[in-house]
């Protein structure tokens, strides 16, 4: 997500000081010269960690963590997304268990209705509490309509701290994945479960991935989180975010398997054993995570959109940034992400706008 277990429990003050150390500020980024009429620049927006995207009817539909509520940006074209208005589709209650922090809601259209998935707890720094909650929409357009509290999305009996929640669909039924704790330690691993509904589970939650190799271990805390689904060929890809993301080394991890296999079993998915997107000095990219997917309006380019900081030891706070960039795939059919592209560099916009 966004915070990280380590800052579970810690006082405001202790986190005040955390906010208020590390010397100057860093310089931000420089306006974008003016750029030819068919390209954009990154960042999209000059604040947005978690960046989310639903595609349906012609729009695209963006959401981040806004923290203290809910929002939704529909625009037609991506590369305009920073002239679209966003639309508060749900306002916390003032408290309760689900009353602040408000993190990495993710929009999807399910048997004729919209569905948000998000993470939140109490009001104030006890991140220890996080779960992930459901609203439900009825409206053809999500920035519309009214939006239901359909509750908490969880296992009883196995109820430990969950956040990032994402849906997989494979041989006929959905599946939900997240980041989670095992009640034991404060690694953060990724669970699946059965969904019998689009807000309730059925069945046990199973592990499939733990923070392991030294790229996924730079903290602590150790983290595999923002688990995003992507679907190419005979193939399923699990892309998840590994290492604290209050390091410059937060970084995308990639789990596979066959687009008919048991996504429950474990040892259906394969783990690379190296990061596929990673951070880079010279685009001024750093911690580069917690990502979202979608293709251009004609259907022909895939697209990556994530956060990441413009300057070392930002951290995981609000200079995170929404960027996007083409991706393509390799010959085995694993996608090939690249590395992060410059910021304020003109890049050719999506195609079909």
């Amino acid at each position: 997500m966004g915070t990280g277990s380590w800052w579970r429990g810690a006082p405001l003050a202790v986190l005040a000081l955390v906010l208020s150390c590390g010397g100057p500020d860093p310089a931000p980024p420089a306006p974008a010269p003016p750029a030819p009429a068919n390209t954009f620049t990154n960042p999209l927006l000059p604040v947005g960690a978690d960046p989310w995207v639903a595609q349906r009817d012609g729009y695209y539909y963006y959401m981040h963590t806004a923290y203290n509520d809910l929002r939704i940006w529909k625009t037609a074209k991506m590369s305009d997304l920073a002239y679209a208005a966003s639309t508060i589709a749900w306002r916390p209650p003032a408290s309760g268990p689900a009353s602040g922090n408000l993190w990495a809601p993710e929009l999807y259209f399910f048997d004729g209705k919209w569905y948000i998935y998000y993470s939140a707890g109490p009001e104030g720094s006890d991140l220890g509490r996080q779960r992930t909650w459901v609203l439900e929409n009825a409206s053809p357009d999500p920035t519309q309509g009214t939006w239901t509290n359909k509750g908490r999305i969880f296992n009883p009996t196995e109820d430990f701290w969950a956040i990032d929640g994402t849906v997989l669909e494979q041989n006929g039924n959905r599946y939900f994945i997240w980041s989670g704790h095992n009640g034991q330690d404060g690694v953060q691993r990724l669970y699946i479960s059965k969904m019998s509904n689009p807000w309730t589970l059925e069945g046990p939650r199973v592990e499939l991935s733990h923070p392991e190799y030294s790229w996924e271990t730079v903290g602590p805390p150790y983290v595999n989180e923002g688990p995003e689904i992507l679907k190419h060929a005979d193939k399923t890809f699990l892309v998840y975010s590994a290492s604290f993301c209050g390091t410059d080394d937060y970084s995308l991890g990639l789990l596979t398997t066959s687009a008919t296999a048991d996504p429950m079993l474990p040892a259906s998915w394969h783990k690379s054993d190296k990061p596929v997107f990673s951070k880079n000095a010279g685009s001024r990219a750093y911690a580069p995570g917690h990502n979202g997917f979608f293709v251009s309006k004609d259907g022909t380019e895939n697209w990556l959109v994530y956060h990441a900081n413009a300057n070392p030891g930002e951290g995981c706070f609000d200079e995170r940034s929404p960027r996007m960039q083409k991706f393509t795939w390799n010959a085995d059919g694993t996608p090939n992400f690249g590395s992060p592209v410059p910021i304020n560099t003109p890049l050719v916009k999506p195609s079909g706008e």
